[in-house]
């Protein structure tokens, strides 16, 4: 009786143990996912800043052709 006590109170820790560690990774990867997504935006700001610059460097170089 007492070792059927101990083998189930013992699944109920490794269980609760799994489920700790499973959360850990979950919230881990959600951190890394969301580190990525700001990496992403602040390249896509960055891209689109300096789509702009050329453009106005390139109208500024057809302004000065043309005068």
């Amino acid at each position: 009786m007492f070792i059927k006590a101990a083998s189930i109170f013992g699944s109920l820790v490794v269980l609760i143990a799994l489920v700790i560690t499973l959360l850990k990774t979950v919230i881990g990867f959600v951190g890394f996912l969301a580190f990525a997504i700001k990496v992403i935006i602040i390249l896509v700001f960055l891209a689109v800043f300096a789509a702009i610059g050329m453009m106005i460097y390139r109208s500024w170089q057809d302004k000065k052709r043309h005068n």
